[in-house]
Formats: C-alpha cells, structure tokens, sequence
C-alpha cells in the first residue's frame, strides 16, 4: 500500500505554524487541536522544521517555563524526514521505526501534501492484514 492512499482516505491537512510564534502558542495549538506535531512553515507549503510534543517537554526540562516565551524556530527540529504520495507505507513505518519519530510529513513536488503519524501507518497495514485474511478464509473455503 502506498502513503497516497492514507492520504485519500484521511486527507491532506496539515497544521502548521509560523518559525516566529512562540511555543506558548505552539502548545495551545496542539492542545486544541488534539494533536501531536505542528508543521513549522513560513507559507503553509514548504517545510522549515516540525515541532512535537517531545521537543517541548525536552525544552521544559532544560529551559523551564521560559521556553513558553522563546519562538518555535529554537525549539524546532530542523532535520525532518519526510515522504511522497509514492512510498510505501512499509517503508515510512521503517523510518519511523528507524528514527524514532511518529510523524512523517507527506511532500509532493516541493509542496507539504499531508503528513502520515504512526497510528495511520498501523492501521493501514492492520487493514491489509485483514484484507489479506479473508481472500485466505475465501481460498480455503472454496
């Protein structure tokens, strides 16, 4: 299965903010959003950077809540691993498996397309485990 079809099914978008909002503002868009990532972007489409949840309760532990005042550009992490409607999704769960991370920003043709977490990742492979299940049961049973 490929990332495009996760994107066909959930959509495209994407949360992002700006490198000069401050992380207060980060962490009230996650809380209400009820999300785990926000995509740093200048204009909404290219990717600067990706700041989590993780990163923030790191900067916490090294800066205290001053970090609520610095801008997210500080806090970001700037090498993001990202993916195209083209990859497998089997190989987006090994770079997340690899890396550590639970989102993966979906580019396509230089432009954010969307952003795969870990939890779409496993259900499209559960799905396909079971679509694979029944032609099985269908295969004995015939």
């Amino acid at each position: 299965m490929h990332v495009k079809l996760i994107l066909k099914s959930k959509g495209t978008a994407v949360e992002t903010i700006r490198p000069n909002a401050t992380v207060s503002d980060a962490v009230d868009r996650l809380k209400s959003k009820r999300i785990g990532v926000l995509i740093v972007s200048e204009d909404g489409k290219t990717v600067s950077g990706i700041i989590s949840e993780r990163d923030i309760v790191s900067g916490l532990a090294e800066f205290g809540a001053s970090l609520l005042d610095q801008r997210v550009e500080g806090l970001m992490t700037r090498d993001v691993k990202t993916c195209t409607p083209e990859d497998t999704v089997n190989s987006v769960m090994e770079l997340m498996t690899d890396r550590r991370i639970r989102h993966v920003p979906v580019v396509h043709d230089g432009a954010l397309g969307g952003i795969i977490s870990i939890g779409d990742a496993v259900k499209s492979r559960l799905q396909e485990l079971e679509h694979e299940a029944e032609h099985l049961r269908e295969y004995i049973s015939n």
